[in-house]
């Protein structure tokens, strides 16, 4: 997205995110789906970026997904974010970076209710007192992860071993990004670019040498919507939303999805898999998806992270055609060794998507 001619627009959904110090939650689901991200961020930050992140191994579960599917009361809820709060009170931290979309929205709900109601923030503050014996302090700035990588961005093109480019041709890859909606639907002021045109993705994409491609269904959910899946009856609504998406962007011929939500992330990888085996149909060239990356493993293949280091070995959706386009350094028959050196047992082969 270009802001030239959008300056009054783009000026409402500007948002200060702090230059250092940073208290991290983690998600539940991105640590089980792709782990290899969160630590991704975390190196960048530290050793990259030289920056003070402090992740706390007490922190727990926000019970967002369990709060959405109405299996968590609210009031549980906000008692369990509280106590995060705490973890980061107690640490001496006042900058507060959440890792989950889902929970990023979920925090602003909640400080929301607490701005607006502010006698249900005391009646949380006794629930934890209580029970925990902990107090509290609001963070003086509250971000998503991919709200860092964003800001710092231009540090981190500058320090890149390789480039969003096409090294046969020359030409910047193609890519398609996509903001998971608890990121800025539910609060546009809390997202860089509202809800309508958000540059968090974007901008790190430009950054790195690639091309943002513009589709008709670019703003459209991925389908995953907590009931839509986890009550398994309603899962073809999750799957048919995400063939939809794949069917809007296939002419543009993207290179790579790239996602900011462990949700959106796991179902445009998984779901093309599901789709090749049900409809004979695959998105990418000659037989292959399109890989889905996070924002981390964009930067930190670029920065010159070992692919497999990063996990990508754990995507459904091969990565090899573009770590081919992008001229990165890897070596195939490391893609399944463990920590331990030993071979792990690789994957079946589907009937019509290719894997390496």
């Amino acid at each position: 997205m270009k802001v030239d001619g959008k300056k009054v627009f783009w000026n409402e959904y500007q948002k200060d995110i702090a230059d250092d110090q940073y208290f991290f939650v983690r998600s539940c689901v991105r640590q089980n789906f792709f782990p290899g991200a969160e630590e991704a961020f975390i190196r960048i930050l530290r050793n990259d970026l030289g920056k003070d992140l402090y992740n706390d191994p007490n922190h727990t579960t926000c019970t967002g997904i369990g709060y959405h599917v109405d299996l968590v009361k609210l009031e549980t809820t906000m008692t369990v974010i509280a106590r995060q709060f705490a973890l980061m009170s107690e640490a001496g931290y006042r900058n507060f970076v959440i890792s989950c979309v889902t929970s990023f929205g979920l925090y602003n709900e909640i400080l929301d209710i607490w701005e607006k109601h502010p006698e249900i923030e005391e009646q949380v503050r006794d629930y934890l007192y209580r029970s925990t014996g902990r107090e509290f302090k609001i963070p003086e700035n509250l971000v998503h992860a991919s709200d860092i990588i964003f800001k710092f961005r231009g540090q981190i093109a500058a320090k890149t071993q390789y480039k969003l480019i096409n090294q046969y041709t020359g030409k910047p890859l193609q890519v398609v990004e996509h903001i998971g909606c608890h990121y800025a639907k539910m609060f546009p002021e809390k997202g860089i670019g509202g809800a309508e045109h958000p540059y968090v993705l974007a901008g790190l994409i430009e950054s790195l040498g690639g091309e943002v491609i513009d589709y008709p269904e670019r703003r459209m959910c991925c389908g995953f919507g907590f009931r839509q899946y986890i009550v398994k009856a309603s899962r073809g609504y999750s799957l048919s939303c995400t063939y939809r998406k794949m069917k809007s962007m296939e002419p543009y011929k993207p290179d790579l999805i790239v996602t900011n939500c462990p949700g959106c992330n796991f179902f445009f990888d998984r779901w093309q898999y599901v789709i090749s085996e049900t409809k004979r149909e695959t998105y990418g060239e000659e037989g292959n998806g399109i890989p889905v990356l996070t924002y981390e493993e964009v930067a930190a293949l670029a920065l010159g992270y070992d692919p497999w280091d990063l996990g990508l070995q754990m995507h459904q959706v091969a990565v090899e055609p573009l770590l081919e386009k992008m001229g990165v350094d890897y070596d195939p028959a490391l893609k399944y060794i463990g920590f331990s050196g030993k071979q792990l047992s690789k994957p079946q082969i589907p009937d019509l998507l290719k894997v390496y």
